[in-house]
């Protein structure tokens, strides 16, 4: 199997849902106060944009024995949702990076329903990402986060537009989901990186695959999984070609896209994103729904 056993085998925690002030005294606790932070821009369509959800799509097939699995976020929020969806993925925030999906805990609740079987963990988390630069209202001037100093392989970050800072803000913004978005044992998941042409992107890919090294580098220091969702036309606008000593290298690819169940079983043999990953999952529309394939 592609993740881990322990990844494939776990539901939310007993505990269940932390609560906001939870949240707020993990991040007291590690030195972190957090302020409001609004990034540039309004939140992007997703590449299989949701308008008509219907609860009846979810007897269409993925090709796979156990059925599709399917993903939700704020879109969703005052829809009705699949019943037993073969596994299921959350998003974490409201469609910008630094903001908090406002169903996000009714949206995990019915997540508890899915079912795994398919290579996939049950329940996995997504969050946007993106690199404002200066023109966000947040951006970082050095390389202390959390109440600590980062190790940072681009060097000092000094509040310019270079790849230094861009790796500290994506740190940043990984930070934030793991402990300001009221997720329960974050070091749990497997976490996708949604990356996106409709979000703010600087024009330096360089720095653009820093930020997102950034995202996973932190999620890995807690122990938790990360992959990547994108098009290979919106990865290679915003990245390009990832070298093999970058931490994104050897990521699952979730491919955006695919027009029917059948299209997207056909994906499975795409190219992934990065040439050291795999394609695990792909997406496809089915009664304006998204689902997704397992690949494994």
């Amino acid at each position: 199997m592609f993740f881990s056993s322990a990844l494939l085998g776990r539901k939310r925690p007993v505990g269940r849902r932390a609560s906001a002030l939870l949240s707020f005294l993990v991040a007291t606790a590690v030195g972190f106060i957090p302020g409001p932070r609004l990034d540039d821009g309004a939140p992007p369509a997703p590449e299989s944009t949701v308008t008509q959800p219907s609860p009846k799509a979810s007897a269409a097939s993925g090709g796979d024995d156990a059925g599709p699995g399917n993903d939700v976020s704020w879109p969703q929020c005052s829809a009705d949702l699949p019943d037993d969806p073969a596994f299921a993925i959350v998003g974490v925030n409201n469609g910008l990076a630094n903001t908090t999906n406002p169903c996000l805990h009714q949206q995990l609740d019915w997540a508890d329903d899915a079912g795994g079987g398919t290579g996939q963990p049950p329940l996995a988390l997504y969050v946007n990402t993106a690199n404002p630069g200066l023109r966000g209202s947040w951006w970082p001037t050095n390389n202390e986060y959390g109440g600590k100093v980062v190790a940072n392989p681009y060097g000092d970050c000094r509040g310019k537009e270079d790849a230094a800072c861009a790796y500290m803000y994506g740190y940043a913004k990984a930070f934030d989901d793991a402990y300001l978005r009221t997720i329960s044992e974050p070091g749990t998941y497997l976490w996708w990186l949604d990356v996106e042409t409709g979000n703010s992107w600087s024009g330096d890919r360089n720095a653009n695959r820093a930020d997102l090294e950034g995202m996973t580098d932190f999620f890995h220091s807690i122990g938790a999984s990360v992959g990547i969702y994108s098009s290979a036309r919106q990865w290679g606008q915003i990245v390009g070609e990832v070298g093999s000593a970058s931490s994104l290298y050897t990521l699952p690819s979730w491919l955006a896209g695919a027009r029917s169940a059948a299209q997207a079983n056909d994906m499975c043999s795409a190219a992934p994103l990065t040439a050291g990953g795999q394609v695990v999952l792909t997406q496809f529309v089915a009664g304006g729904f998204d689902y997704d394939h397992s690949c494994i």
